[in-house]
């Protein structure tokens, strides 16, 4: 699913509007008749709704919406914000015909601190995707005066004072929920928004298909629908040589279980054949915890000192447990000057690369790094905000050439080409310990497939949350622990294919 910036969703209007020879109003009466169906099946009539309204368009989506929901029976107020921008003539046409009957208080100035204490939901339409400052003034005291509302508060397509495509700061409303037109916003996506977005989601006002498919955007938001294209049939004369072979170095004393869940995840991405390379100490341990893996030991008892590259590896994860020792270091380094093909690199093989720069440079064209938030921030430096973030994340991309996973809620998923791929699956239940070991064996035995890393990347992240969303369902959020995940995966490839 596509997510267009503030320009590029006007323009879509704009385009809908020529391409189907209609009026704009007739385009905003498609989204309040939208909007109100989605709220209709989720909110019943004793409920007193207000609708905030500003004197653009969003504000007329809003008084809109409050004829319609008067039309279905809701006992609805309207409160006009005028704080002195324009009124659109699709804002003056709704307002000419909301009925007599619904109560209009325009607010210009003061108001008191109660004017909303007798409504029990709260839609917001002071200001929608063409923001372009922070609010103040009148605006801000209104909003404030929202936010302390003990009523639900719904905001219609962009909460109030959120930038669509860039940081967001002064007053803004906080919404329970965010009801958007037609695909979801860049600024959903970022953690720093979460507390005014709220859950969000989408609702179809019918904008041009034409315009969806042939314009190119730098984000976008996998689904279900994109995923099932990645995923390879299989043939009925196909073996375990067919599937590749996908080698894991991971694991230390006292670290093994990092290797195990990788392991384990591996075997359940349909791959040939998982090798493990583990110290001494860890070999019983993998042996008998993943008879389906081979295992070779490291000439160290504790910890990884080195190894060779085999030619028959088709691609090779590193990192879940392998501790940060100088030795440790020192073989991470000799590896990657010997390795051909590409890797998957978690954990403390990150954090070793953080510690020295110039490791950085030689990891493979093609790799796939995951980090999460604080290992990124090691790696790049730390950032003022999220859409800061994003561009150190593109430009992480484009330096080491591979796809770079930032992990998280809305996981971000960066190729060197400037684009990023948010994912929607996966819950808080997942922020476990070993959610991330599950991750790169998951990731490293598709790659192992012959997966583009790219694909890879997109299929193995979905799957992951996927897993731990079905997980979830039957164990609960709080009782999650990384091998449910590994348990479910089985079932998220059946719901895909």
């Amino acid at each position: 699913m596509k997510i267009f910036s503030a320009d590029q969703i006007k323009a879509w209007d704009q385009f809908t509007i020529r391409e189907e020879s209609i009026p704009s109003i007739e385009l905003m009466e498609r989204a309040c008749r939208a909007f109100t169906h989605w709220f209709f099946e989720r909110y019943d009539a004793a409920h007193k709704v207000g609708v905030i309204c500003g004197t653009g368009n969003n504000g007329g989506d809003g008084l809109g919406i409050a004829r319609l929901l008067h039309d279905w029976g809701y006992a609805v107020k309207v409160w006009i914000v005028n704080g002195g921008v324009k009124e659109s003539a699709d804002y003056k046409i709704n307002r000419k015909r909301l009925p007599e009957a619904v109560s209009v208080i325009e607010i210009k100035d003061s108001m008191s601190p109660e004017l909303f204490s007798d409504r029990t939901i709260l839609i917001d339409a002071l200001f929608g995707s063409g923001l372009t400052r922070p609010l103040e003034g009148i605006y801000s005291h209104v909003i404030e005066q929202v936010n302390q509302s003990k009523a639900i508060r719904l905001a219609v397509d962009v909460p109030s004072g959120i930038f669509v495509d860039r940081h967001s700061e002064g007053t803004r409303i906080r919404a329970h929920q965010t009801v958007t037109f037609q695909c979801p916003k860049l600024a959903f996506m970022q953690p720093e928004n979460y507390p005014y977005v709220g859950e969000w989601h989408v609702i179809d006002i019918g904008l041009s298909k034409k315009f969806l498919k042939e314009t190119e955007v730098a984000y976008s938001i996998v689904d279900l629908k994109s995923v099932k294209k990645l995923i390879k049939p299989r043939n009925k004369f196909d073996h375990k040589g067919t599937y590749g072979h996908a080698l894991l170095i991971a694991g230390s004393t006292g670290k093994m279980g990092a290797c195990v869940l990788a392991a384990r995840a591996a075997m359940r991405s349909g791959v040939g054949l998982v090798t493990a390379h583990v110290p001494q100490s860890g070999y019983p341990i993998i042996q008998v915890a993943v008879p389906e893996v081979m295992a070779t030991q490291d000439t160290s008892d504790h910890y990884f000192t080195e190894r060779e590259v085999e030619s028959f590896f088709s691609a090779i994860g590193i990192g879940p447990g392998l501790g940060q020792q100088e030795e440790t270091g020192l073989a991470l380094q000799k590896f990657l000057q010997q390795v051909q093909v590409p890797l998957v690199l978690d954990a403390d093989a990150l954090n070793l690369l953080a510690s020295d720069s110039r490791l950085i440079d030689q990891v493979p064209p093609g790799s796939i790094l995951t980090p999460h938030p604080g290992e990124f921030k090691r790696l790049v430096g730390s950032w003022t905000h999220d859409f800061e973030k994003l561009e150190k994340l593109k430009k992480f991309s484009s330096q080491t050439q591979s796809i770079v996973v930032l992990k998280g809620a809305y996981t971000a998923i960066a190729s060197p080409d400037g684009e990023i791929t948010f994912n929607a699956t996966g819950n808080p239940g997942m922020a476990t310990g070993g959610s991330g070991d599950v991750l790169t064996g998951l990731l490293t035995g598709l790659l192992a497939q012959g997966y583009s890393s790219l694909h890879a990347a997109v299929l193995g992240v979905y799957l992951h949350g996927l897993a731990g969303d079905l997980a979830a369902h039957e164990k609960g959020l709080n009782s999650l622990i990384a091998g449910d995940i590994v348990d479910f995966l089985p079932a998220a490839f059946r719901k895909i294919e």
